[in-house]
C-alpha cells in the first residue's frame, strides 16, 4: 500500500484574483478519491487560506503585515476547508482538517504526537487536509511556505511519494515566465547539480513560496529516501500521470542512504539557538570521520542556549554550518570549558559528559 502526500500551492487553489479554481480542486479531489478507493493512503497539504480570506475581504493585494495575514487566514481557512470537505464527501471520502505550526514539530514530543494523530487518521481511512496555522504562527515559528510543511509531513509519515503541484510544468533551467529559452529539467539525481541554475523565489500574487522553496522541499524529502516530483497541477493530466509512474514534471531521486527519523527531525524541524566554532581538527573529525564533538575542539561559543538545545556547528563564526546537533552543555557551561581536555574539564564541571555534542545527536548540513 502506497502513502502519498500531495501539496497544492496558492496558485493551484485560486487564480490571481483570489477566486477559487473550483474545477481544478474538483479534479484533484477526483484523483484523491480514486487513490483512497484503491486502498492507498493520501494526505493533502493545501495553501490558499490567506488567498481565500483576501477574496472575501476584497483586498487588492496580499498583505505584508503579520496581523493582516493572520486575519485573512482566519477568515479564509474554514471556508477553504469546507470546499475540500464537501468535494471529498461527495466522492465518498471522509476528511479531517489539521492545522500545524513549526512549533508543533520543533519539540520532539509534539512531533511524535503529530505523527500519531496523522497515522490514526490514515488508519481510520480519513484524508487529512493540512495547512499551516497562520493565525498563530509568527516569523520566528513559521514554515515560511507550505512546501516545507508538505516535506515535513512526508518525512513524518514515511511517505512513499511527495508531489508538489504548481502552475508551471516543473523546474526549468531559468524562469520560463521571463525566459522563453528556459528548458524543463525532467530528472534530478543530485541536488548539487542545481547549483548553477537560476532558481528564483518568484511567486504568484497570492503565494509566499516559489520554485526555490519547492526544490528545498524536494531535497528534504529525498534526504529521507522519499521520491519527490514537481509538476503542473492546473492542467489535467500531469498529476494523474505521476501517480501511475509516468514521467511528468521534474522528478527527484531519493537518497541511497537516508537519514534516520530522529536525524531528519533534528536537521529540518528543531530550531537552533546558538553556534559552536571549532578548530580545524575538530571540524575534520565531525565532517569527515563522523566523530562526536568534544569541548577541547571548541574555539568559541556564540549565542545563549540551554543543555538540550540544538546548535549550529561551524569552523568559522560567520561561515556556512558544517553540522547541527543537540548540545549537552549550556552556553554558559561551554564558555567555561571550551578548549579543555576531559581531565581539566571535570575539575570545573565534575559531572559533565565527555561530548559537547554526541555523534548520535549530530547531523551534517
Amino acid at each position: 500500500m502506497r502513502r502519498v502526500v500531495i501539496k497544492l500551492g496558492s496558485s493551484i487553489v485560486a487564480d490571481d484574483s483570489g477566486e477559487l479554481r473550483e474545477d481544478v480542486l474538483a479534479r484533484i479531489c477526483d484523483t484523491v478519491a480514486a487513490l483512497h478507493s484503491a486502498g492507498e493512503d493520501v494526505v493533502v497539504v493545501s495553501s490558499g487560506a490567506i488567498a481565500r480570506g483576501m477574496r472575501v475581504m476584497e483586498l487588492a493585494a496580499r498583505p505584508s503585515a503579520i496581523s493582516e495575514l493572520q486575519a485573512a487566514s482566519a477568515i479564509g481557512q474554514g471556508k477553504l476547508y469546507r470546499v475540500y470537505d464537501e468535494l471529498l464527501r461527495e466522492r465518498g471520502v471522509t476528511s479531517a482538517q489539521v492545522l500545524l505550526t513549526f512549533g508543533d514539530l520543533s519539540a520532539r514530543t509534539q512531533y511524535l504526537n503529530a505523527r500519531q494523530t496523522l497515522s490514526k487518521l490514515l488508519d481510520w481511512k480519513v484524508v487529512a487536509v493540512i495547512n499551516e496555522n497562520d493565525t498563530t504562527a509568527t516569523d520566528e515559528i513559521s514554515f515560511g511556505d507550505n512546501d516545507f510543511l508538505a516535506a515535513q509531513v512526508a518525512i513524518l509519515l514515511a511517505a512513499d511519494l511527495l508531489i508538489l503541484l504548481t502552475d508551471i510544468d516543473g523546474l526549468h533551467t531559468a524562469d520560463p515566465r521571463v525566459d522563453p529559452s528556459a528548458k524543463l529539467i525532467t530528472h534530478v539525481g543530485d541536488i548539487e547539480e542545481l547549483d548553477m541554475l537560476r532558481i528564483t523565489d518568484g511567486t504568484s500574487p497570492l503565494g509566499s513560496g516559489g520554485m526555490r522553496s519547492k526544490v528545498v522541499a524536494a531535497e528534504m524529502a529525498v534526504t529521507a529516501g522519499i521520491p519527490a516530483v514537481i509538476c503542473n497541477g492546473v492542467r489535467a493530466g500531469p498529476l494523474e500521470a505521476v501517480l501511475v509512474g509516468e514521467p511528468h514534471g521534474t522528478s527527484f531521486r531519493p537518497a541511497a542512504s537516508p537519514h534516520s527519523s530522529f536525524k531528519l527531525w533534528l536537521k529540518y524541524a528543531k530550531p537552533t539557538h546558538g553556534r559552536l566554532v571549532l578548530d580545524a581538527g575538530a571540524a575534520r573529525a565531525v565532517q569527515e570521520h563522523g566523530g562526536s564533538l568534544l569541548p577541547v575542539g571548541i574555539r568559541d561559543v556564540l549565542g545563549d542556549f540551554d543543555a538540550g538545545d540544538a546548535v549550529e556547528i561551524s569552523e568559522h563564526a560567520d561561515g556556512r554550518p558544517l553540522a547541527k546537533g543537540v548540545c549537552n552543555y549550556s552556553a554558559e557551561e561551554l564558555r567555561r570549558v571550551k578548549g579543555l581536555k576531559s581531565q581539566a574539564l571535570r575539575e570545573i564541571l565534575p559531572h559533565a559528559t565527555d561530548e559537547a555534542v554526541h555523534r548520535d545527536y549530530l547531523v551534517l548540513e
